[in-house]
C-alpha cells in the first residue's frame, strides 16, 4: 500500500514491520494485560495491549514518533499537526525529541489534559472551530506560512504504521504465548490505528474489527457507501472518537481488510472502562476503552442475534446485513462449551483523561451483576 504525500514527492509505502523496528527501543513495549472476570463476560480469551501506559499516554507517540523522526532525518526544522488531542501531544513530544519546532492545531473544546501536554512539550497551540475540516484549514495555512510539513492524524503513511506497530507487538506476543489471535478490536478515530492494525495482520488469519460511537460513525457508513462520508460528531465522553470523517488512506485499507465495525454507546464505554479500573488497576481513556466495549458487545451480538447488529452495528466492509460474522459464530460456541477457547486482542489505544470524568466515570452506574459476583 502506498500514498503520494502532499508535497509531491516519491510514493511512501505503509510498512509496519519497519516501523515496528525503528521504534524498538524508541517507544514502550507496553504490556498485555488479561482479568478472568473480562474473559467471561466475553467468553474468549481478551488480551488487552495497554498503550495507556506508552509515552504520551497513547499509542499515537508510535505514528508520531515515527514520522517526526523521518521528517528530521530529512532536514526538517518543524512540524505541523492536527487532532483532537492525543496525536498533537505525540507529534509536540517527538519533534522536542528531535529538536524540530513544532505547532499543534486543536479544536476549542479539546480536553484541558491534553492541551497542557501540549504546551508541556513545547509545542505552540492553535485552536480552531471543532471540526477537522476547521483544523485542517488552519494547519495548511501554518504549514504555509512555515514551510514545516504536516504530519497528518489520519493520512500520513508513516503515522499510519508506527501506529499499527502497538497491535503487529500484540499479535507477535499472542503468538509466542501460543494463543494466537482470532479477532483483534481497536477504537477508530480517524481510522489510522485500525488501518495499521489491518496491516499488521496480514497474511494471518486474523479479523479486524473496528469501533465507533453511535453518532461518531464515519467508517461504518464509509463503508456501507463505498466512499468516505463525513458525519456531524454527536456528542460522547469518547473525545478521541469524533472526527467528522475518516481519512481517505485509511479507507482506501479498510475498505478490502476490515471485517467489521461495532457501534457502541457511552454507557458501554463507560463500563469498559470501569471493568479496566476495577479488574486491573487500568486507567484508560474512554476513547481508549472504546476497543473492549467493541469486543464484548462484538461477543454479545454474536451470541443473542440483538436487534443492533441486524441494524447494522456489526457489518462486514460490504454491508450485506449479515447478523453474525465468523468470528462472533466462534465466540458463540465457545460460550456453548466449543472445543478451543477463541483469543481477542484489544488495544487501549490511550490513558489521558480529566480527573473529573475518572471521578464521575468510576462514581457512576454500578457494575454488571456478573462482575460484582466475580
Amino acid at each position: 500500500m502506498s500514498h503520494t504525500d502532499p508535497s509531491g514527492a516519491v510514493p511512501a509505502p505503509i510498512d509496519v514491520p519497519e516501523a515496528a523496528r525503528w521504534l524498538a527501543g524508541r517507544v514502550l513495549r507496553t504490556p498485555v494485560l488479561r482479568a478472568p472476570a473480562i474473559d467471561r463476560l466475553a467468553g474468549a480469551r481478551v488480551l488487552l495491549k495497554a498503550e495507556n501506559l506508552q509515552a504520551g499516554g497513547s499509542y499515537k507517540m508510535r505514528g508520531g514518533l515515527f514520522a517526526v523522526g523521518r521528517l528530521a532525518t530529512a532536514g526538517h526544522t518543524g512540524v505541523v499537526a492536527q487532532s483532537t488531542g492525543n496525536h498533537a501531544v505525540a507529534v509536540a513530544l517527538a519533534a522536542r525529541r528531535f529538536e524540530l519546532a513544532a505547532t499543534v492545531v486543536l479544536p476549542v473544546d479539546a480536553a484541558p489534559t491534553k492541551v497542557a501536554q501540549a504546551r508541556a512539550a513545547g509545542a505552540r497551540v492553535v485552536f480552531a472551530g471543532t471540526t477537522v475540516q476547521e483544523r485542517l484549514a488552519v494547519a495548511r495555512r501554518v504549514s504555509d506560512e512555515t514551510g514545516h510539513p504536516i504530519v497528518d492524524a489520519y493520512d500520513h503513511p508513516d503515522v499510519i504504521a508506527g501506529q499499527g506497530s502497538a497491535s503487529l507487538e500484540l499479535i507477535e506476543e499472542a503468538e509466542r504465548a501460543g494463543t494466537p489471535l482470532d479477532a483483534l478490536v481497536l477504537p477508530v478515530g480517524g481510522g489510522g490505528g485500525v488501518a495499521g492494525a489491518c496491516l499488521a495482520a496480514t497474511g494471518r488469519p486474523i479479523e479486524v474489527y473496528g469501533v465507533e460511537p453511535h453518532g461518531c460513525d464515519s467508517l461504518a457508513r464509509s463503508l456501507a457507501a463505498g466512499r468516505p462520508v463525513p458525519v456531524t460528531p454527536q456528542p460522547t465522553i469518547a473525545d478521541g472518537l469524533r472526527p467528522s470523517c475518516v481519512g481517505e488512506l485509511p479507507f482506501a485499507v479498510l475498505r478490502t481488510r476490515l471485517r467489521g465495525v461495532v457501534r457502541v454507546d457511552d454507557e458501554e464505554i463507560a463500563e469498559a472502562f470501569r471493568l479496566l479500573l476495577l479488574e486491573l488497576k487500568v486507567l484508560a481513556e474512554p476513547s481508549g476503552a472504546a476497543g473492549l466495549a467493541g469486543a464484548l458487545r462484538l461477543a454479545a451480538d454474536g451470541a443473542l442475534r440483538s436487534p443492533a447488529a441486524a441494524d447494522g452495528a456489526l457489518r462486514s466492509p460490504a454491508a450485506d446485513g449479515g447478523l453474525r460474522s465468523p468470528a462472533a459464530e466462534r465466540l458463540l460456541a465457545t460460550a456453548a462449551g466449543g472445543p478451543r477457547q477463541r483469543t481477542v486482542g484489544v488495544v487501549l489505544t490511550g490513558g489521558n483523561v480529566e480527573a473529573e470524568l475518572v471521578a464521575r466515570l468510576a462514581a457512576s452506574a454500578r457494575l454488571e451483576e456478573e462482575v460484582v459476583a466475580a
